[in-house]
């Protein structure tokens, strides 16, 4: 079974290039990002890799900890796994043939796009779907920012999440059956996924709902995007389709919003955004949805086509996909294999663990002091001023209450409160400066005339 005691986050803070500005602080949805000591810290407990962070960040500062490229010349087969969402990146100039032929070209062996095996892994949901008697709908597992919010925030929902895997690990099971059967070792082969967001690469290192995951490395698309348009307007085009053979219209389009559902017969909803997803777990936990059978959710706006690493527009990227969509047939009119739809035989292979809770305890497990702590961040809120301004270096009032309560604050890190308590004589003003500067920094607020928008801003 998996480790659900620790999780690996592939976020990165570079303090060197951070400027403790809170944008990143402000907008994580889980608000597991603090400023401690001069420093933005991300707590592991809350973090569920959404990315919300390095979109916000100005200064480039949040990087991704994915694997390098050069980790495939450990393997002699050097296998390729992308989602369709990557070669929508590409203006349409650029055909699937030669974007086949350039991943060849960078140094991988083979290539294979992970939606192929969507036609089983549809009638496995919609079996799921059919014989759920758990009074919730069944719940999308496709997106793993959210599986982990669920386990966190949410943990009476995990027994709604479809226990399926995603599509790569099918894909990556086939091409090692492919390979094997022309006498190739296991272990001469390595499955590297390039992935569109950062929760891709976490559910790879530490798999929620399988013990290890058979993909070898993950590694970011921009440097793979960059090589490829490098060299795909003068390389020779090869014929692609025995590597997407299996590709369908619902293929295509499964990453993104609605992509799991407008083939469905029963009731479905889909939901983007991670604040728009929280905002219907919230409901859903409190038995204010019903009528609905299933539920895809994806944390970014438009599903997989706005991953944080992902470059490119991602409205221009949906339409590049439906547009290609339309040139493949339908899931249900692939040719079938002995009457079944292809990779049938693999179906085993998607099914998951069930998804196990892993409840944060905002004020730790122990009941008693439990309800201390949280008596006590009520009654120190009386005190704080609502502006959920991040001054302090926690998101919301609320927020700063809660690490009073738990030990990892003061009331001094309000700024608000800092300058009352000097009207009223309880602090010196020297006393009041050393704290704030604790916490932000020396030297933090000495002027600065390079700062975005200063006059010296570009030199």
């Amino acid at each position: 079974m998996p480790d659900h005691t620790s999780f690996h986050h592939a976020l990165i803070v570079d303090h060197d290039q951070c400027i403790r500005c809170t944008h990143c602080v402000k907008v994580c949805p889980t608000e597991a990002i603090r400023i401690e000591n001069g420093l933005v810290s991300i707590r592991e407990d809350r973090c569920v890799d959404c990315g919300e962070c390095v979109r916000a960040c100005p200064q480039k500062a949040i990087d991704i900890d994915h694997d390098d490229l050069a980790l495939i010349e450990h393997y002699k087969y050097r296998v390729v796994l992308f989602p369709a969402v990557f070669l929508g990146q590409f203006p349409e100039r650029i055909t699937e043939d030669q974007i086949y032929a350039a991943l060849l070209k960078i140094g991988f062996t083979h290539a294979y796009e992970v939606e192929q095996p969507i036609g089983v892994l549809k009638n496995l949901i919609a079996q799921k779907v059919k014989q759920n008697r758990t009074g919730n709908p069944i719940i999308s597992s496709f997106c793993p920012s959210v599986v982990r919010l669920i386990q966190i925030r949410y943990p009476s929902l995990c027994e709604s999440l479809a226990p399926v895997k995603a599509p790569h690990d099918l894909v990556a099971h086939y091409v090692l059956e492919q390979l094997s059967a022309e006498g190739i070792q296991a272990d001469e082969v390595g499955f590297f996924y390039i992935t569109p967001c950062v929760a891709k690469i976490t559910a790879v290192k530490t798999p929620v709902i399988e013990k290890k995951s058979i993909i070898t490395g993950v590694i970011s698309p921009r440097p793979i995007y960059n090589k490829i348009m490098a060299i795909a307007d003068n390389i020779e085009p090869i014929d692609s389709m025995a590597m997407r053979r299996e590709l369908t219209k619902e293929g295509i389009q499964w990453s993104l919003t609605n992509g799991e559902t407008w083939w469905q017969r029963s009731k479905t909803m889909s939901v983007d955004g991670i604040h728009n997803t929280i905002n219907f777990l919230e409901r859903l936990e409190n038995d204010q949805v019903n009528d609905v059978d299933f539920v895809e959710l994806r944390a970014c706006d438009r599903g997989c086509a706005a991953g944080v690493l992902l470059s490119q527009n991602r409205f221009l990227t949906v339409e590049r996909l439906k547009r290609r969509a339309r040139l493949y047939p339908n899931a249900d009119n692939k040719l079938m294999v002995d009457g079944k739809p292809p990779f049938h035989h693999l179906e085993s292979k998607l099914i998951a663990n069930p998804v196990e809770p892993r409840q944060l305890f905002r004020f730790g497990n122990d009941l008693q002091k439990s309800m201390e702590r949280m008596q006590r961040a009520r009654n120190i809120l009386c005190h704080l001023p609502g502006i959920d301004c991040a001054a302090c270096g926690a998101p919301t009032c609320e927020a700063l209450a809660e690490d009073m309560a738990n030990g990892l604050a003061k009331m001094t890190d309000c700024v608000f409160i800092s300058q009352l308590w000097q009207k009223e004589g309880k602090i010196a003003p020297l006393k009041a400066f050393d704290r704030m500067e604790k916490k932000w920094g020396i030297k933090r607020f000495d002027p600065d005339c390079h700062k975005k928008g200063a006059k010296n801003e570009s030199n």
